[in-house]
């Protein structure tokens, strides 16, 4: 991984291949949007994903749905990231996530989690929003 700002967006970019390969799988990302793949975390609510094109998208962490992906400039340099120690392979979370209804100025409502958290936290938000969506749809 590579972290850093750029700009004012904090930035976790995934080694391309084997790294990034993983990481998609761990987020399930092809379960949701089987087109893309995930290269990292801007700011830590969106993922950038890239296209088979060589297009790059954000998209909500939660939720990963195709109805919120926005394009995005992938203008990158990533020996360019400014490092920052106080926040280094940490993740800023929602513990209830914004479309649940999280507020996000609430300080009681934010959390600071490793990556391995990240990856479960997201699958389970996405996996409830899902099962909401689907019984919102079948009534």
């Amino acid at each position: 991984m590579i972290q850093g700002w750029h700009n004012n967006d904090y930035l976790i970019l995934f080694e391309e291949q084997r790294e990034a390969v993983t990481m998609n799988g761990r987020y399930a990302v092809a379960s949701s949007l089987p087109d893309y793949n995930l290269v990292g975390l801007k700011s830590w609510d969106d993922f950038i994903l890239r296209d088979a094109k060589n297009q790059f998208f954000t998209v909500p962490t939660v939720p990963l749905d195709v109805q919120y992906l926005q394009p995005f400039d992938f203008d990158i340099d990533p020996s360019k990231l400014r490092a920052d120690l106080r926040i280094t392979n940490k993740i800023k979370w929602y513990i209830k996530p914004l479309v649940f209804g999280g507020d996000p100025s609430a300080e009681s409502n934010v959390a600071w989690i490793t990556i391995d958290e990240h990856v479960e936290a997201v699958k389970w938000w996405n996996q409830l929003y899902r099962d909401v969506k689907l019984k919102k749809s079948s009534a």
